[in-house]
């Protein structure tokens, strides 16, 4: 049985080596079920000194690996190009950036039959089947999705992707010692999914990987394959 194929979404301020590299336990977990495909996000983060620490998740999410520079999906502070996931906001910048982006890695190395996100690329991934079931984007064509540390945007002009219960079959893994992206926000998300399937676990701001989440993740993948 060949795998399925994922693609990656990374989360704020890494990148597609970065998220490869933090995912190790999981592709390990599931080498048998998922092909993990890792995109980079095309918004470059400053790494000024000066920027605020308490800039949400600088905290407890590493910063990007490689040679890539740490990068996000869109800012929601306009005049700073920073990113907080509280911040409340009308208009955010790049996000269309980061939909051509997908779309291009959709049809370059596609195509794909699910998209995993962590963070605020969990946040972009429910965009994502928001656009893919409105048919805004008929590139995409994802079975499934998997949202880590998940959130609502807290952005004005994103709540069009929320107006509807997406149909997509979803799993939604959060942690209760999130720091980051607490659980409660998280949770938010859920109503806006059709019959979603949740993991808890009780980390933090990570990808959880155990052995015991292995049968979780299997229950939900097994009907794609």
């Amino acid at each position: 049985m060949a795998p399925l194929r994922v693609l990656c979404i990374h989360g704020y301020r890494q990148n597609g080596s970065s998220f490869r590299e933090k995912t190790g336990a999981l592709r390990k977990l599931l080498k048998k079920q998922l092909e993990l495909v890792y995109i980079t996000a095309p918004l470059t983060v400053r790494t000024a000194a000066t920027e605020e620490v308490s800039n949400v998740e600088n905290n407890s999410v590493p910063t990007a690996g490689g040679d890539e520079e740490p990068r996000g999906w869109w800012f929601s502070d306009i005049q700073a190009r920073s990113f907080s996931a509280q911040q409340q906001c009308e208009k955010s910048s790049g996000l269309d950036d980061s939909i051509s982006a997908v779309r291009e890695a959709v049809k370059t190395q596609g195509p794909f039959d699910g998209v995993l996100g962590f963070s605020q690329g969990a946040a972009f991934v429910a965009m994502l089947c928001s656009l893919q079931e409105q048919k805004l984007e008929l590139e995409f064509n994802f079975r499934f999705a998997i949202l880590v540390a998940g959130f609502r945007s807290a952005c004005e002009e994103h709540q069009k992707f929320y107006e509807v219960p997406l149909q997509i079959p979803s799993l939604h893994v959060f942690g209760l010692e999130d720091r980051v992206i607490p659980d409660s926000m998280s949770r938010d998300l859920l109503p806006c999914f059709q019959d979603p399937q949740v993991l808890i676990h009780p980390g933090g701001h990570f990808v959880p990987a155990a052995a015991a989440h292995r049968q979780m993740y299997q229950d939900f993948l097994k009907r794609f394959q």
